[in-house]
């Protein structure tokens, strides 16, 4: 299992009922989502060059255990589906407490967006054989479509 983010959770990520609030969650996951591309050499400098950018649809996430103020936490990553090169893909996130157990699941479905033109693309090819080297879950599932 490989962790994309670990970390502690701070007061400012703490609710009004002492555990970690919703969108920290979020948060986390996403800092692991970059840390992973960053670790295919999808680095944000990368991407700008290409002037393309990840782009969420949808999340999704499940609390399973309570997360608490000092907890340190570990983030996955791994892509569950994704076209052939990658275009439209789903990730999902598994959130641990510092005690090994699984605190939450996030999944995420996404693309790729054009900066400048706030439309979808194709990664170029370049990109797209670094996206398809992201670890991938067991239940990997690849779609149909373009790229």
């Amino acid at each position: 299992m490989d962790f994309f983010y670990e970390g502690q959770v701070l007061w400012s990520q703490i609710d009004a009922n002492q555990h970690m609030r919703h969108t920290a969650y979020a948060d986390f996951a996403a800092q692991a989502r970059l840390t992973m591309l960053e670790s295919l050499g999808l680095k944000p400098s990368t991407l700008y060059k290409f002037k393309v950018g990840p782009v969420l649809f949808r999340e999704e996430l499940i609390y399973l255990r309570e997360i608490g103020l000092n907890e340190h936490i570990k983030v996955t990553c791994e892509v569950t589906k994704s076209r052939p090169g990658g275009s439209r893909w789903s990730i999902r996130h598994e959130l641990y407490r510092g005690d090994g157990v699984k605190a939450a699941v996030i999944t995420a479905d996404g693309a790729w967006i054009d900066m400048e033109k706030r439309k979808l693309v194709i990664l170029p090819t370049e990109l797209s054989d670094l996206f398809m080297n992201a670890p991938r879950s067991s239940d990997y599932v690849e779609e149909a479509g373009k790229a």
